[in-house]
Parts: C-alpha cells; sequence; structure tokens
C-alpha cells in the first residue's frame, strides 16, 4: 500500500514523534511504501520512507495547523494514497493515532466560557470533531484506554473505531548487564558526586510535564539532602530557570536539552520524577521502569498504573498534592537501589511494553482490508 503519515511538525526528540517514525518503519518492513508529510522536519531523513515539508502559513499554532491541513489536503489530491495516518488531529485522515488527550474534555471541564470562544479553541474542537465526530469514519489507534470514555461522551464516537494499542518503548532501555559501571560512568560524566541524589526531569513540553512541581520539590529536599535536578528535554526553560532562581536553586537546575544518551541517564539518576498536569500515556514512565530506576508520577498520566502493578515508585493523587509528591520522594530515596533494580527487570521481563508499532501496523492492515484495500 502507499500511506501517507501526517504530522504537524517532527523533532527527533518527541515522544510522539518518535513512535510515529517506529510504526512507519513496522509499515516499511512489510512491504508497503510510506511517506511522511509534515510543516517542518529537525534531523535526519530515515532511509526508506520519503519526507515531504508542505509550506505553512501563520503566526499562531493554530493557524499554522490549518494551513498544514489545506496544504495536505490540495498535495493528496494531486498524490493520492490508499490511506492517510494523522498524528495530529485534522480533516481527512482515515486514521488517527490518539496520542494526545481529549481536547474538549479540557476545553468544557477545565475552562471558561471565554476560552471557548477564543479562535485557538475553536478550531481545536472542530479538527477533533472531523476525526472523532460520529458521522466521520476516521478509524482511531488508541494509546490510552483511559481516553475512551472522553471522547465517547463528546463525541458518540463509535466502539468499532477503536483499535487499542499497547505501549512501544524500545529495549535499548532495558538495564544492560554491565549497568553499574554505566551509572558510574556517566555520573562523572555529568559531574555528579556519589552522595549527591540525582532527580531526572524526561521529556519534552515542560509545562505540561510539571517541571515547575519538581522545581519546588527540589528546593524543599535541597534543605535536607544534597540533590540535584537534570532536566532533559527539547523546550523552552526561560520561565523555569527563573523560578529556580527565586527558590534559591537556580545552581542544582541543569537543563541538557534534548539527549540520545538517555538510557545511560535513567542509569545515572535516582528517580524519574513526571508530576505532569496532562499525560495522555507517558512512554518516559515505562522507559525508567525497564531501566530499573523507580518513578513518581501524577495520577493524570495515563501510564501510571504500570507503575502501580509493578510496584516501581509512586502514584501523586488528584487533586495534586506537594507534600505527597516530596513525601513520596523521601519514601523512594530509603529503599536500596539493588530493590529497584529486581523489580524493574522483572517488569522488562514480563510486560508486553515493546509491541506497539507492530500492533499499529497490524490495525493499519486490519482497517485496509476492512475498506477492500487488501
Amino acid at each position: 500500500m502507499q500511506l501517507a503519515f501526517a504530522v504537524f511538525k517532527y523533532f527527533r526528540f518527541g515522544g510522539m514523534q518518535r513512535n510515529m517514525l517506529a510504526i512507519a518503519q513496522a509499515c516499511v518492513e512489510r512491504g508497503h511504501q510510506v511517506t511522511i508529510f509534515t510543516g517542518s522536519w529537525e534531523g535526519d531523513h530515515p532511509n526508506g520512507i520519503v519526507v515531504k515539508e508542505l509550506a505553512v502559513s501563520g503566526l499562531a499554532n493554530h493557524r499554522r495547523n490549518a494551513s498544514f491541513a489545506e496544504a495536505l489536503a490540495k498535495q493528496l489530491s494531486l498524490q493520492p494514497m490508499d490511506l492517510v495516518v494523522g498524528f495530529n488531529r485534522m480533516p481527512g485522515l482515515d486514521i488517527y493515532y490518539a496520542g494526545d488527550s481529549c481536547f474538549a474534555a479540557k476545553a468544557y471541564q477545565d475552562r471558561t466560557i471565554f476560552y471557548r470562544l477564543t479562535s485557538r479553541c475553536r478550531s481545536s474542537l472542530a479538527f477533533e470533531q472531523a476525526v472523532f465526530g460520529r458521522q466521520q469514519n476516521t478509524d482511531i489507534l488508541l494509546v490510552s484506554n483511559a481516553e475512551r470514555a472522553a471522547f465517547e461522551h463528546y463525541y458518540q464516537t463509535q466502539a468499532e473505531r477503536f483499535y487499542a494499542m499497547p505501549p512501544g518503548i524500545s529495549r535499548r532501555c532495558i538495564a544492560p548487564d554491565n549497568a553499574e559501571q554505566l551509572r558510574t560512568d556517566t555520573r562523572q560524566q555529568l559531574t555528579v558526586a556519589d552522595d549527591e541524589i540525582l532527580l531526572l526531569a524526561l521529556g519534552s513540553g515542560f509545562k505540561t510535564k510539571g517541571l515547575d512541581r519538581s522545581i519546588e520539590l527540589l528546593a524543599a529536599l535541597v534543605k535536607q539532602r544534597k540533590a540535584r535536578l537534570l532536566v532533559v528535554g527539547q523546550d523552552k526553560s526561560v520561565a523555569f530557570i527563573a523560578q529556580a532562581k527565586r527558590l534559591g536553586v537556580a545552581e542544582y537546575v541543569e537543563f541538557v536539552g534534548g539527549r540520545d544518551d538517555v538510557p545511560a541517564i535513567l542509569q545515572a539518576a535516582d528517580v524519574l520524577l513526571h508530576p505532569a498536569y496532562r499525560e495522555n500515556t507517558g512512554n518516559v514512565l515505562i522507559e525508567a521502569m525497564v531501566a530499573g530506576l523507580p518513578v513518581i508520577a501524577s495520577r493524570v498520566c495515563g501510564y501510571a498504573h504500570y507503575i502501580e502493578d509493578a510496584e516501581m515508585g509512586a502514584v501523586v493523587e488528584e487533586p495534586f498534592d506537594q507534600a505527597a509528591f516530596l513525601s513520596s520522594v523521601e519514601t523512594i530515596l530509603s529503599k536500596p537501589r539493588a530493590d529497584w533494580q529486581q523489580r524493574g527487570k522483572q517488569f522488562a521481563n514480563t510486560a508486553d511494553v515493546y509491541s506497539r508499532p507492530e500492533r499499529a501496523a497490524d490495525a493499519i492492515e486490519a482497517i485496509a482490508a476492512k475498506r477492500g484495500l487488501l
């Protein structure tokens, strides 16, 4: 088949973008041809996959997204494809990879009527309606079952349009045989002292991931013990640097940008902090767990239940409580690292958390067969 994958923008440290590329590669391995259409691409082009950047315009994000959808429709009229697989919500999709939480739920439950009157909100709701509306025929690769009820509530989406997906993390994060040496070497490279607690915040999108909560926690923790927060991800850091300065912990917070050595950093760290305000799934939670690194996450994270099932950390209930967050960190740090490593190894060896690309390719082929394309 000729498959079009559509994404507003690609940057190599984005979790959804990595998932998209893994699914595209799984489809190519089965003999399908994949063309990725995007408004911008950062990084090398993948082998065996065509990447086409479309010209988009607009100052605001929602204007640029609308421009991209229009440019994509025009391109596909000139270059027809068997199926269009979207990784952002937009009109004209045959299949949507539901990597984001329900926008309508946020707009109607968390925001005021004035927010819903803005052009950004109205545009986002229209794009979501174009995917999930009952009158649409877009099939949905559902990565977080917790969000299904919201989509069904706001859009009355038919049950048969959902295809449940398991997680799909890379096995490269599993703790290697030389994990202890890797930990020692990486901590030396990061100039982390042996008696220093290394807290890790991992992922782009600092605001939604709750980085402000992690910085506030650090400010409380450094009053009791020697600690540092390492922030790995690609996003604007100015506001968070200012927060760290206000709290007097700027010297204990280090922003290192997106990194290719995440598996090594997972071994170097003592706990992963992920107190997100919104998180449809949370691949980083599972990446840390298979590495043997304990995790503390907020209940809103779609994959928070994995932490509890494997007893690999703690989940902070909603409404989020900063004191409970700090207490969870203290409890985790009181337990031997060897215990977490053993639990992580058990989880890595038994949990189905690697197969999403293959399962997504299965679903794409099943949808194609349903539509008479295979």
